[in-house]
């Protein structure tokens, strides 16, 4: 009775014409041979088939299913994503949400009108770097995965609004990824982080961080004061093994700073090392040039080159290492007083936990906002309430 009424249903959709199909709670443990018959749907635009036992999907679906603009497959059993899922040209919208999946194939990156991708609970380890040309990407939701860190190549996500990767084991938080100025939210709750970017909350755009129950954690970005934060269960009394992570230490507290931070400033020290000095030169030089591409296709244009183009068209006749290089174009950070980019060095200032967007839920005195400067004159200037 069950097939008959499933036959029923697609004939139905077939000969009608049906843009939206429903296919949930039909304990499917296999796809519908009839979706891949003869010309399939080539009318359907979407197709919801959640809450079934599939395990794989057809080689053949974009071409039995071309115009497909949302396709809905969480809690499922799905173990693996066939390469021709590159080629549903059209598709907007994908949730593969309470799966099986290991692996994302890189054709993912195909889908260039992809706006939707939801990928929660799963036992994905790693994110393919191909996710990063999905240039129209708005939601992205990899929590509940075995994640221990993200791709780089996410910063050029340039329309990404909503980020959520909680509950996996991310022990930083890509500093590249504070380039991304149309991000509003961001959640990364539960994991194992025990810094944050410098720069992260410095964009007028993000106003909603969650970085709840993460255990290391005992400072946020002064950035992201007078936002709306979740900090409960942070800064709880354990001891950080990463000897290595540079610190500041209140006198109660101490706080890992970034690991990318090569140096602290004291105080009295009026005098920067060489290096920082030559880079925050060779930036003032060619910030000029970068600042001349305004429009949005150049924008992104801009942020597709690869880091030899960049070298070639930004920088002087002169040899730099490749990790300088990067620094270059993404800064550790900007002094939160002047705005001057940072590079090796930085001024860092801890203020206590003050009223919040959400202090009435986490009152902790072990979490503090850090400032960082970019001189012992800015440090002393800068204070939250400027």
């Amino acid at each position: 009775m069950a097939s008959n009424s499933l036959h029923e249903t697609i004939c139905m959709a077939k000969q009608e014409k049906h843009k939206n199909l429903f296919l949930n709670y039909r304990n499917l443990s296999k796809f519908p041979v009839e979706l891949l018959m003869d010309e399939g749907l080539q009318f359907l635009e979407r197709l919801y088939m959640k809450r079934n036992s599939l395990t794989a999907l057809p080689e053949n679906l974009a071409q039995k299913l071309p115009n497909l603009i949302e396709l809905y497959l969480r809690s499922n059993n799905i173990i693996i994503v066939p390469e021709a899922i590159g080629n549903l040209s059209r598709l907007q919208s994908l949730d593969l949400s309470d799966n099986a999946l290991q692996i994302i194939c890189p054709e993912i990156g195909r889908l260039r009108y992809l706006r939707h991708l939801r990928l929660a609970n799963n036992q994905l380890r790693f994110l393919p770097p191909e996710i990063g040309d999905l240039r129209d990407l708005e939601t992205l939701d990899v929590s509940m995965n075995r994640l221990s860190a993200l791709p780089e190549r996410l910063q050029h996500c340039l329309s990404l609004q909503c980020l959520t990767a909680d509950r996996n084991t991310l022990s930083c938080f890509p500093r590249q990824l504070c380039q991304l100025h149309s991000l509003n939210e961001l959640s990364m709750a539960g994991n194992c982080l025990a810094a944050l970017p410098l720069d992260l909350g410095r964009s007028r755009e993000l106003q909603f961080v969650f970085v709840d129950n993460n255990i290391h954690l005992k400072g946020l970005p002064s950035y992201l004061y007078n936002k709306v934060i979740g900090c409960s269960g942070c800064g709880l009394a354990v001891h950080v093994s990463d000897v290595r992570l540079l610190s500041v230490d209140s006198g109660e507290m101490t706080i890992p700073l970034p690991a990318e931070v090569k140096a602290i400033g004291l105080e009295a020290d009026r005098v920067l090392p060489l290096q920082e000095l030559a880079m925050r030169v060779l930036h003032n030089m060619y910030r000029a040039p970068m600042k001349e591409i305004k429009t949005h296709q150049t924008r992104q244009h801009f942020s597709s080159l690869q880091l030899s183009n960049f070298d070639a068209d930004f920088l002087p006749p002169i040899s730099l290492p490749k990790s300088l290089l990067e620094l270059l174009q993404c800064p550790l950070g900007h002094c939160h007083r002047c705005s001057q980019p940072m590079f090796t060095i930085v001024y860092p200032k801890l203020f206590p936990l003050r009223e919040t967007a959400l202090a009435g839920v986490h009152r902790r005195t072990t979490v503090s906002f850090v400032a960082y400067c970019c001189s012992s004159q800015c440090l002393s200037m800068f204070d939250l309430q400027s």
